[in-house]
């Protein structure tokens, strides 16, 4: 099971990335919200993955958070949920939104993603609820990991852009949490402070 790969850029497209790891290109699938995260090609990447294995094909799939990833679990374990549907969700939904979503039950939120119809948006909110086990969110909606590399303020602002926060917004909440916090501050208390302060900004 390969759980993350950490290279270069080689390649985007709608709805991959391919990612070169030591020589070796790995063709990713990816969510637009990954994507849009992962930086230019060319630039050090890290994304976490999912294989399936299946008779006719093996699919890689790529995500910039753990959260993300975990999000893409539950909505494959929904019947009638595969591959690229549970990516065309987290296109359209953060994880944090997607958390909100399954816990207020709003299956209009999951049928705004292509390829989701009411039926279907209805059962993964049912079917979710108890399985993610989430109180406001937080176990699975805001725990991100970095997408992109280049230092811990980087891996910072990539944690908020994931979280669906603007790049300019992202980067003002990171820059203010680091001058507070001083050199050598941890990425966890740098995401904590950046998103106090991104909040209320």
């Amino acid at each position: 099971m390969i759980a993350r790969l950490k290279g270069a850029l080689a390649e985007a497209g709608a709805d991959f990335a391919v990612i070169d790891v030591g020589g070796v290109g790995y063709l990713v699938q990816a969510s637009a919200r990954t994507l849009s995260a992962i930086g230019p090609v060319g630039g050090a990447v890290m994304i976490f993955t999912q294989m399936q294995v299946r008779e006719d094909a093996i699919t890689l799939y790529g995500f910039g958070s753990a959260a993300e990833r975990d999000w893409f679990g539950l909505l494959t374990s929904v019947q009638g949920v595969g591959g690229r549907v549970a990516l065309a969700i987290l296109s359209v939904l953060a994880p944090d939104e997607l958390a909100r979503a399954v816990n207020a039950g709003d299956k209009a939120m999951v049928a705004r993603a292509n390829g989701v119809g009411p039926k279907l948006a209805l059962r993964i909110v049912n079917e979710l609820k108890d399985k993610a086990l989430l109180e406001g969110g937080a176990s699975l909606g805001t725990a991100l990991a970095p997408a992109a590399g280049g230092g811990v303020l980087a891996d910072a602002r990539s944690a908020l852009a994931n979280l669906g926060f603007k790049p300019g917004e992202a980067s003002a909440a990171v820059t203010a949490a680091a001058d507070e916090l001083g050199e050598g501050a941890g990425l966890d208390a740098l995401v904590r402070l950046a998103l106090r302060k991104a909040s209320k900004g």
